[in-house]
Parts: C-alpha cells; structure tokens; sequence
C-alpha cells in the first residue's frame, strides 16, 4: 500500500489564472503571479498537487472540451518546465442551465458539491486531514468542507506568498 501524503487543491480561474470569464484559449491565458511557484514548492514537498474547476463554459456553448484539454496540455506543460507538476486535473463540463444538451445536467462534481474532491481523493493515497484547498469563490470553499478538507478564499495578490501564509497557518491550526 502506497502511504497517504497530504494534497493541494487548487480552483483554475482566479487562482492558477487571472478569471477573464470562461477561459478556454492560450491567448486568453494570463498566470496569476506565484501560481508554478506554489505548485512547485508543494510538490518539493512531497503533496500530491489537484486542479477542480468548474467548466460551465463546455455546456454553455461557449467553448468544447477538446479546447479545454488543449488549455490544460499547454498549461500543464508550461508548469512541468518550471518543475511544477500537477498530479491530474479534475473538471466539470456540467451545468443545469447550459445550451448543450449533452452537458445540461446537475452534477455531484459542480462545485460546491464535493464530487471532484472525493475523486481525487478515490484515485489517489491523500491524507486528509493534512490537505487543504485554496479557491475564490465560496463554492470552493463550500466544495472543501464537504469533502472533509480545509478551504482557504484567495482573494488576489501572489498565490505563493497567499499559500505560504495559508500552510503555516493551517499546520499551526492542527498542532494546536
């Protein structure tokens, strides 16, 4: 059996990139500052890394999943240079109200229901109790409490100076 080792999960939109509204192409793309810096830093130690995003923008026409996929090939790979490796990313192409039929659907995995969270945690050894998220919106945080994980608003500003703050903080929490 594989040991359980704490995890990072992190909302796209806001947190890995600056939230444009339904980002689905390279050109959209805009890094938060901090974003490879964090996911590296966790990774040297040793915490498995998840994106969970909301993906409305698939059932709502806007953009398909092919293109999503081609966002997160680039966007992954331009992390994986930069030694910041993220383990799988989890996505929900649903919505109640989309366009699409085929996606038109409530779904455990939309945030602020726990679904991706719990997948993760399903497909890989995570120590709960260790892990935590980091999201901007409340239905992240919703998300994580449901899944029995701490959640941790993002408000802006550097996301490795914000998740540096964030680990302390927490960690001080369970010692205490």
């Amino acid at each position: 059996m594989t040991s359980q080792r704490p995890a990072l999960f992190l909302d796209r939109d806001g947190v890995i990139n600056v939230d444009k509204g339904y980002v689905s192409r390279v050109a959209d793309f805009e890094w938060i500052e901090g974003a490879a810096e964090t996911i590296a830093a966790f990774k040297a130690r040793g915490w498995f890394v998840f994106v969970v995003t909301n993906q409305s923008g698939i059932a709502r026409d806007y953009y398909s999943e092919h293109d999503m996929h081609t966002l997160h090939d680039w966007m992954t790979s331009e992390l994986a240079a930069r030694n910041a490796i993220i383990d799988r990313i989890y996505y929900c192409p649903y919505h109640e109200a989309g366009e699409n039929p085929r996606y038109r659907r409530d779904s455990f995995d939309r945030k602020p229901k726990p679904g991706m969270l719990l997948k993760a945690m399903a497909d890989f050894p995570v120590k709960r109790e260790s892990s935590f998220l980091i999201g901007d919106k409340q239905a992240d945080i919703d998300a994580a409490r449901a899944a029995g994980v701490a959640g941790f608003l993002f408000t802006g500003g550097n996301l490795a100076h914000f998740a540096e703050w964030t680990l302390a903080s927490f960690e001080e929490g369970n010692r205490g």
